[in-house]
């Protein structure tokens, strides 16, 4: 069965490899579309859809943006958008500029905990100007100081641990517009991540379906089947769209593969057509 993977990152934010070769593990798992979705950047989306031309991939442009909601994130996927808007650009743009103000005190941190290692250092891993977490999270690997991404995450760079630096960042109604403004579809990503009993999550949900949210992301690696089902739900109550992906990052996430995640994933196909027709009229 044919099926899709909405929801990726390549080297152009905290992905792993390029989106070329992202495209060449799509084909090999017989991904027949997929959406770059990298964070607070497009810049990948030309590389994407070259690559997608000549192995036949159809290569929908994404982004992932994140939002503040209460004391966590909540991040909103967007799809189908008009990656070069004027308005768009300086936005992301904007955020970007604000992992630059936060980055180098979370190295600060590190430093003063005895972790030898510069933003320059970090920089130069990222490669491109979307700078986070996990690039922190690569070079400490690089160094030594902790065997995985996880690791990292789990001693210093997580929330509440010892190096960790909140974001300046958009509220979920100004993502959520941003994305509606350059023509795409506004989409809650991994509803697990959201720190709400069943009930919370469908008051937020309905809240921001009326500040234009059009979806959710029903299918993703970490869901549990009956989780999936209750997502389902949410999204039939609500008449909102239904989205699916691995959220694929590499060498971050070494058990989570482009189109596979753990293994068991499957993002039908079917739900392309209902995002084609909304993204049609947005």
């Amino acid at each position: 069965m044919p099926r899709i993977d909405l929801h990726l990152h390549t080297t152009y934010s905290d992905g792993s490899l390029p989106p070329a070769e992202v495209l060449l593990l799509a084909q090999k798992a017989g991904v027949s579309a997929l959406a770059i979705t990298d964070h607070d950047i497009v810049d990948g989306i030309p590389e994407a859809i070259e690559a997608g031309r000549r192995l036949g991939i159809e290569i929908i442009p994404g982004i992932e943006i994140s939002s503040r909601y209460r004391e966590t994130e909540l991040h909103i996927l967007g799809y189908f958008l008009d990656w070069q808007d004027p308005l768009l650009l300086p936005r992301l743009a904007r955020l970007r500029v604000g992992r630059h103000v936060r980055n180098p005190r979370i190295v600060e941190k590190l430093n003063d905990l005895g972790l030898a290692l510069t933003y320059e250092e970090v920089k130069a891993r990222a490669g491109s100007d979307s700078v986070g977490r996990p690039h922190i999270a690569r070079v400490l690997m690089e160094k030594g100081y902790v065997q995985s991404a996880k690791e990292a995450f789990d001693r210093y760079l997580g929330e509440d641990k010892p190096a960790y630096v909140p974001r300046e960042l958009p509220e979920p109604v100004e993502a959520i517009a941003w994305i509606r403004e350059a023509r795409g579809l506004p989409v809650l990503a991994h509803p697990t991540w959201v720190k709400e009993s069943a009930e919370g999550l469908f008051k937020l949900c309905e809240k921001l379906k009326g500040e234009g949210l059009m979806g959710i992301e029903a299918h993703y690696s970490t869901h549990k089947p009956q989780q999936t089902a209750d997502y389902l739900n949410l999204a039939q109550r609500l008449d909102l769209l239904v989205t699916g992906g691995s959220d694929f990052h590499g060498l971050t996430k070494p058990d989570i593969e482009v189109g596979l995640g753990r293994g068991g994933l499957q993002v039908p196909e079917k739900l392309l057509e209902p995002l084609r027709k909304a993204a049609a009229v947005s």
